[in-house]
């Protein structure tokens, strides 16, 4: 949870204020300090350019996090857009929605990702686009389960019965009561956008130098893992932190918001 709030809060002010609070400018040059060890001048040393990796690994959370926003709240969007009309509906509506959405499934999530961002071509917005390519599927089919389970409660077929549009009773009755769900469901899949991006940057998809990003920086820190061991360590323990931290915390809400489960673990 305290890394949850430190991620948000962090990119939050960062968003506002740019660089101007951190210790260093993140793309200063200081050749008079390259490979620096960690101190209390440089917390987490400093990279083959002498820049200040501290500095450089809080730039990045603003960007990390406003991919990971972009992804989940259109995936979100579309999820529950989708599945609530093909499981409200049903029928070819159904169908079509479906048979669109298993093409999408019918491939690895990162395999696809790794193609589309190969073929848009290395940038950080590409990355996003290509992540938001495979990332909406599961939101639709959440979605559409719990609206058919929904469906068929009887405060729903009142309002069914009572000649209500259907775009009211799903504002209303349906989309409220999955929204937890998708919540509990979204809060893990934060995590997930984060490591993913951090991958395809890795690989050269995404951020390009001088920009700061972890993905990034673990790939062009890796080549001194045994002799600065600083440079690819704490970019990659910045991944891992906060994946696990949303990860975490998606685990609590599914314990509150999930009744049955809250018994099973009594």
């Amino acid at each position: 949870m305290l890394v949850v709030i430190a991620f948000s809060a962090s990119a939050l002010v960062l968003s506002v204020t740019g660089t101007l609070i951190l210790p260093y400018k993140p793309n200063r040059i200081d050749l008079t300090n390259v490979l620096a060890l960690p101190s209390l001048t440089h917390p987490m040393g400093t990279d083959n350019f002498g820049r200040d990796i501290f500095s450089r690994v809080l730039s990045a959370i603003p960007l990390d996090a406003a991919i990971s926003v972009f992804v989940v709240a259109v995936s979100i969007a579309i999820g529950l857009s989708a599945g609530t009309l093909a499981g409200y509906l049903g029928g070819k509506v159904n169908e079509m929605i479906m048979r669109t959405t298993d093409v999408f499934m019918a491939f690895p999530g990162l395999i696809l990702a790794l193609a589309i961002a190969s073929a848009l071509g290395p940038s950080i917005d590409h990355v996003a686009e290509a992540l938001l390519a495979v990332w909406w599927p599961p939101y639709v089919r959440i979605a559409r389960a719990e609206t058919l389970a929904i469906r068929e409660n009887l405060y729903v077929l009142a309002a069914k019965a009572s000649g209500q549009k259907t775009s009211t009773t799903i504002r209303r009755h349906i989309i409220p009561n999955i929204l937890p769900t998708i919540v509990v469901y979204a809060t893990l899949d934060i995590g997930g956008v984060i490591l993913v991006a951090s991958i395809l940057s890795y690989l050269g998809l995404g951020a390009q130098p001088p920009v700061a990003e972890w993905g990034r920086m673990v790939f062009d820190g890796q080549d001194y893992l045994f002799s600065q061991w600083w440079l690819p360590i704490f970019p990659a323990i910045s991944i891992l932190v906060t994946v696990l931290g949303f990860n975490l915390l998606g685990d609590g809400l599914r314990d509150i918001f999930d009744p049955k489960r809250q018994l099973h673990l009594r």
